[in-house]
């Protein structure tokens, strides 16, 4: 950690920057790949023209969550603007299971054409039963891929060791809007793509998509779109929360759970339909109806969480619970609120009638989930994900033997990567916080996995006003003074153990508070020793 005095506007620009580096520097969309770049895109491409040409009849197939839910109202939109019927379907997270399944493909028969989003790259059964149906397959995906593919007509996912795509860590949504692209060429009709970016834009930081490279270009130009948006759904949403534009904060805490919380509490195809609303008054309608949903995800989370945490056992490296009929929809938010809380990787599963635990898994740090449960395979039914995020069954019977495996590859350092924490930028002193560093700040933005928004730490600060906020006091406001200089700070689920006069050292970033049109430096407060 760099000496206060040290640490100047062009230090702390100069380590923004070098995050940008390794992954081709700051881009623009003027940059981004040609779709051809893609294994797999200009045959996909061919037949999807051919299959409009000939009226054949085609269907989509997407997932429960967000950057599934984004995709499919992507492919409903581009369909819808050059006036061709397709049809649609999202599984069923209690009844489906993930993605294209043998569940799926019996609800599709007549089909000619199926065209995955978001999911398809470990259906190998019912890729088999799809061609029994005679069924043509084209599966755009990009989770990481199995040691077995599926057979289909063909595939899209830039992980496949023969693509050439120079970008590993893409989205669902982002496929789709490549998919999007290359059809608009190979059709030769004008549509407007930047609005279409609207949609990636939100997949991307719902997906925890690093924001660099062709990423934070995208998401740029995507949320750039967002706040001049005519889609019903966007309009309806802003009018709602009372904003002007949109932020990545904004996605990734508000839009992106409402968005989520079809598919964990009821039927993601609410979602959609709210995403693809074609005017206000059912955007509207629609979105009540996903608030719903949200708070309803809220009160089950709780409740979760807290016999979650009775279970968690303090000396695994990796924590691994699981509990009869826990809810389905919410376990993998709870896993990630296990892995914050307790500052290690985390599975949450669910028993169900079957003798079977199915369940979610997220990593903290630089942990390679996916890869320490890739190496534990032979004890599961069902596996995929990514390196952050991970869903799983197993027979209830296998879950020891697969708890002590995955405890001892995470000891065997192999696969997990302990680094000093990105975040931290260097010390400042009050004097040096003022709107040359936002603005300096606000020039790297968006901020997310991949590009976390800096902190800093300030020693010798003296607590001169602190108090509760929120409608269950679970906030505190603070009024901090360090060598005659005040700033304002806030904490967010804070427990009051604090004192007046006290002097302590704070972990924050800094962020720009605009109340009644004046724009004043608040801190938010991460940690406080």
């Amino acid at each position: 950690m760099k000496n206060s005095s040290e640490l100047t506007l062009e230090q702390i620009e100069s380590h923004l920057k070098k995050r940008f580096e390794e992954s081709g520097g700051l881009l623009n969309l003027s940059n981004l790949p040609h779709p051809s770049m893609l294994k797999d895109m200009d045959k996909a491409c061919e037949r999807i023209v051919s299959a409009i040409q000939n009226k054949e009849k085609i269907t989509i197939i997407g997932d429960y969550d967000v950057d599934g839910i984004t995709s499919t109202a992507l492919m409903i939109l581009f369909f819808e603007e050059i006036n061709y019927p397709i049809k649609w379907i999202i599984p069923n997270r209690f009844k489906d299971g993930y993605g294209l399944s043998v569940n799926i493909v019996s609800k599709i028969k007549g089909t000619d054409l199926a065209i995955t989003v978001d999911n398809g790259i470990s259906a190998i059964q019912a890729a088999e039963l799809c061609k029994k149906e005679g069924i043509e397959l084209i599966i755009t995906d990009h989770h990481l891929l199995s040691p077995e593919i599926p057979k289909a007509y063909a595939i899209i996912n830039q992980k496949q060791k023969e693509c050439p795509f120079p970008y590993f860590d893409i989205c669902g949504a982002q496929i789709a809007w490549y998919l999007i692209a290359s059809l608009k060429n190979a059709l030769n009709i004008k549509i407007d793509l930047i609005s279409y970016l609207e949609f990636v834009s939100i997949a991307i930081i719902a997906d925890m998509m690093p924001l660099q490279h062709i990423n934070r270009a995208m998401v740029q130009a995507g949320m750039k779109s967002l706040s001049k948006s005519t889609k019903p759904s966007i309009r309806a949403f802003l009018e709602f929360y009372q904003k002007e534009e949109l932020s990545s904060e904004d996605i990734a805490f508000f839009f992106a759970p409402i968005l989520n919380s079809a598919g964990r509490m009821d039927d993601a195809s609410n979602a959609v339909e709210f995403l693809s609303s074609t005017n206000i008054y059912d955007a509207n309608k629609r979105l009540e109806r996903l608030i719903e949903f949200n708070a309803l995800r809220k009160t089950t989370e709780h409740k979760l969480m807290h016999q979650v945490m009775q279970q968690v056992k303090p000396d695994d490296n990796v924590i691994i619970v699981s509990g009869r009929d826990w809810h389905e929809g919410v376990v993998g938010i709870v896993a990630a609120r296990v892995a914050q809380t307790c500052q290690k990787p985390s599975i949450v599963l669910s028993e169900n009638t079957e003798k079977m635990l199915k369940g979610s898994g997220r990593s903290f740090g630089e942990c390679d989930l996916f890869g320490i449960i890739d190496n534990c395979r032979d004890h599961l039914e069902k596996f995929g994900g990514h390196q952050a995020a991970i869903g799983l069954s197993l027979h209830k019977d296998k879950l020891e033997i697969f708890r002590s495996e995955v405890q001892k590859l995470y000891k065997s350092n192999v696969i997990v990567n302990e680094i000093q924490d990105p975040e931290i930028i260097g010390e400042l002193k009050f004097d040096q916080i003022g709107f040359a560093l936002i603005n300096l700040i606000k020039k790297y933005e968006p901020y997310g996995y991949g590009n976390p928004v800096p902190k800093f730490v300030s020693k010798n600060v003296e607590i001169i006003q602190l108090d509760t906020m929120g409608k269950e006091e679970e906030h505190m406001r603070f009024v901090f003074m360090q060598e005659g200089i005040i700033m304002h700070g806030v904490k967010f689920k804070a427990k009051k153990t604090l004192n007046i006069g006290q002097k302590v050292t704070l972990l924050y970033t800094i962020n720009e508070n605009n109340y009644r049109g004046k724009k004043t430096q608040q801190l938010i407060i991460k940690k406080i020793v």
